[in-house]
């Protein structure tokens, strides 16, 4: 265990000494000559002995004042230097924590029109599904899905998360054709499914009217992700249910259809995280710009929360 002076009076006789003059000191630390005093008799006190001779304009060093002040002025020195090296880090990098669906269906496809805004900023882009501590700098800011907002975190609405059934193109051609005409919703429970299991599909059909809770529970192929299910999808291996935002540019280019305009919600929203004390960090600020910038160029308007049950 170390045993130290108060580090607040070491840290006033070194601007002290440095300068020589006890006013000096106290204008660059910010405190009266007064305290400045007062932490010098502290410091002196605990050692047993008189570090600066008083002369009129002038703090002159003692023998002893003279041999403790440059290594002290070294080691706040290489203090310095330690949080000057972390916020240069700090400033340089933007950690994003999101989903991996997110992330992989929306977010990467745009995220280089952000690095090539701000070429002084690196982006490092964190996916998975824990949720990270902010408070704790695990990373700058998050985007997650979820019902909202989290308590000690400010929250800012981007997108609700809709969904629909797709297909690839000629696996819907392959059903129709069974089928001898167009597929109808209510033909869904009866066809293969991607993630049968998922309750989303059981949204979905509530709002296309069709009974889905007593549908047949097919074994199905499961996978973890949206992103996974949609490669599935354009794989040919069933109806699955996708955010048609995301998939904008596979339906586009034909590797995926979306039968039916009828999309439905289970209440999820996806939303900008970050800690109130971090929220006007420069980095921060523009990474939220840009983002909103994003959203709303993408025809996304944030929709409002719905009203709490009663």
């Amino acid at each position: 265990m170390r045993r130290l002076p108060p580090l607040s009076a070491i840290r006033v006789f070194e601007a002290a000494g440095r300068l020589e003059n006890f006013t000096a000191a106290a204008n660059e630390l910010g405190m009266t000559q007064a305290a400045v005093s007062y932490q010098v008799k502290l410091l002196e006190g605990r050692l047993g002995a008189a570090l600066f001779l008083r002369e009129k304009g002038r703090a002159k060093l003692t023998p002893l004042g003279a041999r403790l002040l440059p290594q002290l002025t070294q080691a706040f020195d290489a203090i310095a230097t330690a949080f000057a090296s972390h916020r240069e880090e700090d400033e340089g990098l933007l950690t994003v924590s999101t989903t991996f669906t997110f992330a992989n269906t929306w977010l990467a496809w745009r995220l280089g029109g952000f690095q090539v805004e701000h070429p002084d900023l690196a982006v490092r882009l964190a996916t998975g599904n824990k949720l990270v501590d902010l408070k704790a700098g695990e990373a700058d800011v998050a985007i997650r899905a979820g019902v909202g907002p989290w308590d000690g975190l400010e929250s800012t609405e981007l997108m609700p998360v809709d969904f629909s059934p797709m297909c690839a193109p000629s696996f819907l051609k392959r059903i129709e054709a069974q089928l001898g005409r167009a597929v109808e919703p209510r033909d869904l429970p009866n066809l293969p499914l991607i993630s049968p299991e998922d309750i989303w599909w059981d949204a979905w059909f509530k709002a296309a009217n069709v009974e889905g809770s007593s549908r047949p529970r097919r074994a199905g192929l499961r996978l973890d992700s949206q992103a996974d299910e949609g490669h599935a999808a354009m794989g040919g291996q069933g109806f699955v249910l996708l955010t048609p935002a995301f998939w904008h540019n596979d339906i586009s280019d034909g590797r995926l259809v979306q039968p039916f305009d009828l999309t439905a919600t289970a209440g999820f929203r996806y939303w900008l995280v970050v800690a109130p004390e971090r929220r006007q960090v420069p980095k921060i600020k523009r990474f939220r710009e840009w983002l909103l910038a994003q959203v709303a160029e993408a025809g996304l308007p944030p929709q409002p929360p719905p009203l709490p049950a009663a």
